[in-house]
């Protein structure tokens, strides 16, 4: 093997690249395929993206692979603010503000028996940003997570029909919230503030295939809970004029989860994958920061909390390949993700409902490349939650809100 393309392929791989994601919590867009497919890709042929979605299944890689992606996301939306009598104070839109999924992978044959792979992907992030003048600015303006993984895997190919998989994560995100400090007796924006902070930790995944015959395959992949003890920098910045800063510190758990895959192919040409995800969102009950050594005493309070308690749920996946060739091939997808925010926990930071993902795609591939494109629409839908105490209005309700997705892959073969 030349040793320069594992270089290049591990360079490439451990790239951890800046990624911003749509309306949501949760990525699922790591490949242009895996999005065509609704991101029911769990038993794909000679791809290298299979570390992300099932690492269990880079033993179907023939030899060594590089893969690069990148996703595109334009989350869309419009809101209604209501005071404590139930009369609408304010109707709006959320600043579209696109973000990028990017994916690089890498995966090697070491002999018949064993495999390594190695991904840097995004498995949490997003984006959403609003008026800065707006009553729903009390809650945020501007929040952004930034989240990559890193996931080096060895896979085990027991046999014809078992193979399994382990690997570590190297998980990182960093946390940008601003919103206007607003008091409620004053009814007045006293100040913007904005809390910033990044992170690193582990966590780790394990995944196994077992294939009845030729034609149908079954797959499980566990990701386990990842906590971040989050260190920022507060800035408060009075109506008044200067700058008020505190060092900060929060706790913020990324959950665990499963997936549970079929595949079923029905012929050379044409074959099918169903997927169900398990997310154990329940992690995610609250967001408090406890701020310390503020600039001007007395100023600021020592904790800033928010309940959020959101619930356990599933997302639900099918996906279709039709080979027309041994160059050609088309894909389709939907998916069904339910919402897990309870209405006291819901906020602008994350307005999303339930998600119903379409989608479709296209590839390309000879002896050596892959090249494939994708395009999706994801209809959010709708979500009515409370305001918190310091909020410029007592409930919400978000609507018409949908997200554009464009996707590109390209993969090499060594």
């Amino acid at each position: 093997m030349n040793k320069n393309f594992l270089a290049l392929g591990l360079a490439a791989a451990l790239l951890a690249p800046q990624v911003a994601g749509a309306e949501g919590f949760a990525i699922n867009e790591w490949s242009a395929e895996g999005v065509a497919m609704g991101g029911a890709r769990m038993f794909a042929e000679d791809d290298a993206a299979n570390v992300a979605y099932n690492p269990a299944s880079i033993t179907k890689v023939k030899g060594e692979a590089m893969k690069s992606s990148s996703t595109y996301l334009s989350p869309h939306g419009s809101y209604k603010l209501y005071n404590g009598d139930g009369k609408e104070i304010e109707a709006g839109k959320n600043v579209v503000h696109a973000g990028w999924a990017v994916g690089s992978y890498y995966v090697k044959q070491i002999n018949d028996k064993e495999w390594f792979g190695i991904g840097a992907f995004p498995r949490f992030a997003m984006v959403s940003e609003f008026e800065r003048g707006s009553k729903a600015s009390s809650n945020a303006f501007f929040s952004k997570l930034n989240g990559v993984s890193v996931t080096p895997t060895y896979a085990h190919k027991f046999d014809k029909k078992w193979s399994a998989a382990v690997g570590a994560e190297i998980n990182y995100v960093g946390l940008e919230l601003q919103k206007n400090s607003y008091n409620p007796i004053a009814q007045m924006n006293v100040g913007a503030t904005q809390t910033e902070g990044e992170s690193y930790a582990l966590g780790w995944n394990a995944a196994a295939n077992y294939a009845f015959d030729d034609k149908n395959e079954i797959g499980v992949v566990y990701r386990s809970r990842i906590t971040h003890s989050l260190e920022a920098d507060f800035k408060m910045y009075p109506v008044t004029g200067g700058k008020i800063t505190a060092d900060a510190y929060g706790v913020v758990t990324l959950p665990d989860s499963w997936d549970i895959g079929y595949g079923h192919k029905f012929d050379k040409k044409t074959r099918m994958e169903l997927k169900a995800t398990r997310t154990n969102w329940s992690t995610y009950d609250a967001l408090n920061i406890s701020l310390s050594n503020p600039s001007v005493p007395n100023v600021l309070p020592p904790n800033v909390n928010s309940a959020k308690n959101w619930s356990n749920g599933w997302r639900y996946a099918i996906g279709l390949e039709h080979n027309f060739s041994d160059k050609y091939a088309a894909m389709a997808g939907f998916a069904f993700d339910e919402s897990s925010i309870p209405y006291d926990g819901g906020d602008f930071i994350v307005p999303t409902g339930l998600r119903r993902t379409y989608s479709i795609g296209a590839r390309y591939n000879d002896k050596k490349q892959t090249v494939a494109v994708a395009l999706g629409w994801m209809d959010v839908g709708n979500l009515d939650f409370a305001g918190h105490a310091t909020d410029a209005y007592k409930s919400a309700h978000a609507y018409d809100s949908f997200t554009k997705i464009a996707s590109i892959s390209y993969q090499r073969k060594f």
